[in-house]
């Protein structure tokens, strides 16, 4: 498996191994969004590329074009990247662009929630953000949400395309929708190895969205993206994703927030840790404390020792790693609380936890999800645009 690091180009001069996104490609959307009462869900990664390696906003830039933005709707983290996780945070005027933000992580709404009123004032939705490949990353639910708005207000949407840092593999349970809510809506794999543009494909082309009606849907593409390549992002996309060795276990560490096992979460080690008081210090030498920080108000194990697992000099999975949650229940001293309901939201299904608890592999477990597994892998190959 090889590693590319991020680096981007704004024109077609740029070296073929250099990956342009959808955003950079004002040539291929002008003529869409021109003349268009605009609406951009965005947030801190929504940004285009220069030649020099540095980058400016979206908005800022089309905003310098004279294109016509109207209202901006922010996903969980809020627009500038900086709320802690699951925070629900208000609509506010941006101080920059004086520009309404509504927020699709706040209390007065379902999370994602895009209403018909918000979409009076607008022609057409852009839809430009970093996801991490992982389906309970809540980008997923937030395209979904925005595309049923735009369908059902008869509007056009975009889906400016960008990379997805976890397409080198696809694993996990597959989602039972009798398990749906914001942290999956679809029966899809934990890693699904799709780019955000061809999801929205998926979400289309599989009537996910339970409209019989077909999305007005137009994705830019990437140019010059290689699936099988790990892309370094230049950005983290959230507080708590700070670099590439967290992304990369993300899939397998996030299973932990369904537990009493802290992911880092009130370190500056957020998701490349794990740890619990319930865990032996003896058989775990590795020891940290959470504190609130800007990731997270109230971290699990707040101000406890927690002993477990430094994983910052793993090598780069190219599955997701049971062995992490495992190991940690069969250490635990209180297996009675190691779950909580949450577990299966993330997990998709109520056979991972079972299975865990009667003391089963990792390999006999992921052998119960290859049947699954093969199936999506034939119905998202329709969808592939790389």
């Amino acid at each position: 498996m090889s590693i590319s690091v991020f680096s981007f180009g704004s024109d077609h001069k740029r070296n073929k191994s250099n990956v342009i996104v959808g955003a950079n490609q004002i040539l291929e959307y002008q003529n869409i969004i021109k003349n268009k009462r605009i609406g951009i869900i965005a947030n801190h990664t929504s940004v285009i590329f220069k030649e020099s390696g540095e980058h400016t906003h979206l908005i800022d830039s089309l905003i310098s074009l004279n294109y016509n933005i109207k209202k901006i709707f922010a996903p969980e983290h809020g627009f500038r990247g900086t709320k802690p996780n699951g925070e629900n945070i208000n609509d506010e005027i941006d101080e920059n662009y004086g520009l309404q933000i509504i927020s699709l992580h706040g209390k007065h709404r379902n999370y994602g929630e895009i209403r018909s009123e918000d979409l009076n004032d607008i022609d057409i939705l852009i839809f430009d953000l970093q996801d991490v490949g992982v389906r309970f990353y809540t980008h997923l639910s937030i395209l979904h949400y925005a595309m049923l708005a735009s369908t059902v207000s008869d509007i056009p949407i975009i889906i400016f395309d960008r990379p997805n840092p976890n397409s080198h593999y696809v694993d996990g349970p597959i989602l039972d929708l009798k398990n749906k809510s914001f942290v999956g809506l679809h029966p899809v794999p934990v890693v699904y190895g799709l780019t955000i543009g061809e999801y929205a494909n998926m979400i289309d082309g599989e009537d996910w969205l339970g409209i019989n009606k077909k999305v007005d849907l137009t994705v830019i593409k990437l140019k010059n993206y290689d699936r099988n390549k790990i892309y370094k992002l230049p950005i983290p996309p959230s507080p708590n994703l700070p670099n590439s060795k967290a992304i990369n276990l993300y899939p397998s560490l996030c299973l932990f927030e369904g537990t009493n096992v802290s992911v880092g979460r009130g370190t500056n080690l957020q998701f490349q840790i794990y740890g619990s008081p319930n865990l032996n210090k003896k058989t775990n030498k590795f020891y940290f404390t959470p504190k609130k920080n800007i990731g997270s108000k109230y971290p699990k194990n707040e101000n406890k020792i927690c002993y477990g697992k430094d994983l910052r000099s793993e090598k780069i999975l190219n599955e997701i790693n049971l062995n992490y949650v495992i190991d940690a229940y069969n250490g635990s001293s209180d297996k009675t609380n190691f779950f909580n309901s949450y577990f299966i939201k993330l997990s998709g299904d109520e056979n991972l936890k079972n299975n865990i608890v009667l003391g089963k592999s990792s390999d006999d477990i992921k052998k119960e999800w290859t049947k699954g597994i093969n199936k999506f892998k034939k119905i998202r190959k329709k969808y592939f645009l790389y």
